[in-house]
């Protein structure tokens, strides 16, 4: 049961850190961003939750949208990596390897 909510924890409730990681390789879309989670990551993420953290993001300022357009089709909102968002996931990620590196003992 513990090893569950801790998983929980570092995953669904910790999902900026993985749309960041994303971005950081290209922009993408939010549909595309939830596949790209469970490709790469191997869970998936609940689509509300996803949205809410991409609205999040953009509002903190670590992404940013732009429309693209699409032949026959509606035009998607693309999610791009910013330089405050850049700074924010090596901070994340500084922050988690000294974590783990504590309780590790190394």
């Amino acid at each position: 049961m513990a090893i569950r909510r801790l998983k929980k924890k570092t995953t669904a409730e910790l999902l900026w850190p993985y749309f960041l990681k994303l971005l950081k390789k290209r922009p993408m879309y939010g549909y595309e961003l939830r596949q790209e989670v469970i490709k790469q990551f191997g869970w998936k993420p609940a689509t509300v939750t996803s949205y809410l953290v991409l609205y999040r993001l953009q509002h903190g300022g670590y992404v940013t949208i732009a429309w693209r357009e699409q032949r026959g089709k509606p035009a998607r909102k693309y999610y791009k990596l910013t330089k405050k968002g850049e700074e924010l996931l090596e901070e994340g990620i500084k922050y988690l390897k000294e974590f783990s590196s504590k309780l590790s003992g190394k």
